[in-house]
């Protein structure tokens, strides 16, 4: 990133991303504990390799997520360095996340602790993330990102294809940030550089 920054003067950053992992202490995978100490020491690596930011991303389960938020609060509290710690959730088709709890659910137990943005990422495409991008538009008192998969996947005997192309994600995009104010946009599953 540094590089491409003394190439031409933009700036560039780099998110350190922490995601979900495959153990859900709400559903009893794993102990509370353990988790958010595991994810302090992931935040400590990416902030020993330079992070600009942390990004708690792709969460399904709320007690994951506070502890992931947690653990990375206490990661730059010991490595004494202090970044923006971005939350990004992943909703189903459902309208909820894997475990059931809705978006305002999401926002009550975490705002609180002090993230600086939150959003959504991975599972849907941006068809599916409008209404809960609305619902943080008008509840949330920090800024919103979103990071949405290429469409919904549509399985082939190939693997996964995502169906939407770079324009259509684009378009959803823009929509969003002039309809919900969006501080960061991205992409997740089935995007391309382009």
């Amino acid at each position: 990133a540094d590089s491409f920054t003394g190439r031409d003067g933009r700036p560039r950053w780099v998110l350190g991303s922490m995601g979900p992992g495959t153990k859900l202490p709400t559903l009893g995978h794993i102990g509370y504990t353990t988790i958010r100490d595991g994810y302090q020491a992931n935040a400590e690596g990416l902030l020993a390799g330079g992070a600009d930011a942390l990004l708690v991303e792709t969460t399904q389960d709320l007690l994951q997520t506070k502890a992931a938020v947690l653990g990375a609060r206490r990661a730059m509290e010991a490595v004494g360095v202090e970044v923006p710690l971005l939350c990004s959730l992943a909703f189903e088709t459902t309208g909820t996340m894997l475990l059931g709890s809705e978006i305002g659910a999401a926002l009550c137990a975490l705002e609180p602790l002090g993230i600086d943005m939150i959003g959504l990422n991975c599972s849907t495409g941006p068809a599916e993330m409008s209404e809960h991008l609305r619902y943080l538009a008008r509840h949330s008192r920090i800024p919103l990102l979103c990071m949405p998969n290429a469409g919904l996947p549509i399985l082939t005997e190939d693997g996964a294809h995502f169906p939407l192309g770079p324009e259509g994600l684009a378009d959803a995009q823009e929509g969003f940030v002039r309809e919900y104010g969006l501080s960061l946009v991205g992409g997740c599953c089935g995007t391309t550089p382009e």
